[in-house]
């Protein structure tokens, strides 16, 4: 009997659309295309956006902390902020006690830019939150805080 054969005899068929995997990943993908063309308009991607969030909203100013914060590794947070630097979004300054340790901040472009796109983000949070319940989106995030505690690996890009 062949490998093959002997695979799809003895396990049960795996089920596309009924795989919470595959189900995850086409909303992410449904959702990140929403918000991706609303960011494109003003020049910004998903990881320049969440940088501007990590700065703006969260005032976080420290790099790896950025970057623990959106989820990304360092490499991935050092291009993304010289990108944004020399697109006039965030300035970097270096330590005065310290010279290694680098601090960023939004510039007036920065600031402007995460307040024309928090409509667009809110919008696109909220074509997902009404389809459900508030009990269902408690619930859901519950689910999906737990379901990304099992990879604590931070992503090259997001």
């Amino acid at each position: 009997m062949s490998l093959t054969k002997l695979i799809m005899t003895d396990q049960p068929k795996y089920r596309l659309h009924h795989s919470v995997a595959y189900l995850l990943s086409v909303t992410s993908r449904q959702q990140e295309r929403r918000l991706e063309d609303n960011l494109k308009e003003l020049g910004l991607t998903r990881i320049t956006w969440c940088v501007l969030l990590a700065v703006g909203n969260e005032k976080l100013v420290h790099p790896s902390k950025i970057a623990d914060f959106v989820g990304i590794d360092r490499t991935a947070m050092s291009r993304a902020l010289r990108q944004m630097e020399a697109a006039g979004m965030v300035a970097r300054t270096s330590g005065e006690d310290d010279r290694r340790m680098t601090a960023v901040q939004l510039t007036p472009k920065g600031v402007e830019l995460l307040q024309q796109g928090t409509p667009s983000a809110v919008g696109n949070n909220a074509v997902i939150e009404e389809c459900l319940t508030q009990t269902e989106l408690a619930e859901l995030r519950k689910i999906l805080h737990k379901l990304r505690g099992t990879d604590d690996v931070p992503l090259n890009r997001l």
